[in-house]
């Protein structure tokens, strides 16, 4: 089991005024994102546990993505990964980004 954490400055928060979101599962091949609105609105934070040792590269590529992509300024953002691909990875953090957004 490997943990990383990643932390990022933002140029402005995530819009919406949704507290928290989860999406996906943990299952085989799959994972779960949960976020919440808990920073500063210029950070942004990004907690993985995984399974998979040794893809920490991959993950901080895909996590740095992420967050020039959305800027995603507040969040505390909580991954637990059953083994997805990265991108699958993407696509569960753009739906948590959106659900994030709703007001």
């Amino acid at each position: 089991m490997e943990k990383l954490t990643f932390r990022h400055r933002t140029s402005k928060p995530l819009p919406g005024t949704k507290a928290q979101a989860i999406t996906g599962v943990v299952a085989s091949g799959n994972l779960e994102v949960l976020m919440e609105r808990s920073l500063a609105a210029d950070e942004c934070t990004i907690e993985i546990d995984t399974a998979i040792n040794g893809y920490g590269p991959v993950w901080e590529a895909v996590v740095t993505d992420f967050v020039a992509r959305r800027q995603p300024g507040g969040l505390r953002i909580t991954i637990n990964d059953g083994g997805a691909r990265p991108d699958t990875v993407t696509l569960r953090l753009l739906q948590g980004a959106r659900l994030m957004e709703a007001v």
